[in-house]
C-alpha cells in the first residue's frame, strides 16, 4: 500500500501553505511526506532565417551561442528548483515534522503526478500558483487539469494554514458522495475532526433517510457527526452553512464522466472551487 502524501509546490507564495497541509495530512494517515517540484520544460530557441548574404560561420557562431543560452537558463532553472525543495524542507521540519523527501522533475505537472499514481495516497496542491493575482477566485493553471486526470485525492489549499477541526460534506446520495462518505468514516485523516454532512435538496422522507443513515455511519465509525438538510441553491447554501458552522476542510466530488453528470456535478464544484475560503479536499 502507498504510503506517501505527495505536496506539489511551485516556489510561489502559497508553497508554505501546501507544505503545512501536507505535513498535516501525513501526520493523520502515518504517510511519509514528499515535496515535488516541476520544471517546466523549455522549448530551445530556435534561430530565425537569415538573409543570403549572411555567411555560413555567422549562423553558426549565432546557433551554438544561443545553444549555450539555453543550457545556462535550464541550469539556473534546476538551481532554483533545487533552492525551492530545500526552502520548503526547512519550513516543515522547522514546524516540528519529519524531514521530508524531495523529487525534482522536469515537464507538465499532470503528467508527471500521472507517474506517481501508485506511489502516493493523497495529492496536495495550492488553488492559487505563480502566475495567480489577488483574486481568490482565480485558480492555477495546473488546478483543473490535475483535478480531471488523477483519481487520488487532491487537498486543495488556500490562505495560511489552520488546523482542520470540523470538515462537511458536501452530500446528495451519489456514488461519489458516498465514497466521501467512507472516507470520513474509514480513513484516518479525519481522525479527532468533528463532520458536518450537509444536503441541499427537498425536504422529503427519503433524503431525510439517507442523511440519518450517513450519519449513523460515522458515529458508529467513532466520529463526532452532525446533519444538514437545506433547501434552496445549493452553492449559497453550502457556503453559507461552511461560514455559520467555522468550516475548515469541505469535501466535494470532482467532475463526472458523464456529460450530465459533469454539467450537474462539476459546475458546483467549479463554483466551490473559486468562491469557498476554506481548503477543498476533492475526490473522484
Amino acid at each position: 500500500m502507498n504510503t506517501n502524501v505527495l505536496a506539489c509546490i511551485d516556489g510561489s507564495e502559497h508553497t508554505a501553505t501546501v507544505c503545512d497541509y501536507a505535513a498535516w495530512a501525513s501526520c493523520q494517515l502515518g504517510a511519509h511526506l514528499v515535496l515535488l517540484h516541476v520544471l517546466h520544460k523549455p522549448e530551445p530557441t530556435m534561430l530565425l532565417n537569415l538573409s543570403a548574404a549572411a555567411s555560413l560561420h555567422a549562423q553558426d557562431d549565432i546557433t551554438a551561442e544561443l545553444a549555450a543560452l539555453d543550457k545556462k537558463r535550464i541550469e539556473l532553472a534546476k538551481e532554483q528548483s533545487r533552492q525551492v525543495l530545500e526552502h520548503a524542507s526547512a519550513h516543515v521540519t522547522q514546524a516540528g515534522f519529519p524531514k521530508p523527501r524531495t523529487i525534482q522533475r522536469e515537464g507538465r505537472l499532470a503528467q508527471v503526478l500521472d507517474q506517481y499514481e501508485d506511489y502516493s495516497q493523497m495529492l496536495v496542491l495550492g488553488r492559487q500558483g505563480t502566475n495567480a493575482d489577488d483574486t481568490p477566485s482565480r485558480l492555477g493553471s495546473h488546478v483543473e487539469q490535475v483535478i480531471r486526470t488523477t483519481d487520488k485525492p487532491l487537498l486543495l489549499t488556500t490562505g495560511e494554514f489552520k488546523k482542520p477541526a470540523k470538515v462537511m460534506l458536501a452530500f446528495d446520495g451519489s456514488d461519489t458522495t458516498r465514497k466521501g462518505l467512507d472516507m470520513l468514516a474509514g480513513s484516518p485523516l479525519f481522525r479527532g475532526l468533528e463532520c458536518h454532512i450537509v444536503m441541499v435538496a427537498g425536504p422529503n422522507p427519503h433524503n431525510l433517510e439517507l442523511l440519518e443513515v450517513a450519519r449513523l455511519q460515522l458515529e458508529t465509525a467513532g466520529l463526532k457527526a452532525t446533519s444538514a438538510l437545506l433547501q434552496g441553491e445549493v452553492k449559497k447554501n453550502l457556503l453559507a452553512y461552511q461560514q455559520k458552522q467555522n468550516i475548515d476542510l469541505m469535501v466535494m466530488g470532482a467532475y463526472g464522466h458523464s456529460r450530465m453528470r459533469q454539467w450537474l456535478l462539476g459546475s458546483i464544484t467549479d463554483l466551490m472551487l473559486m468562491e469557498s475560503p476554506q481548503p477543498l479536499l476533492i475526490l473522484r
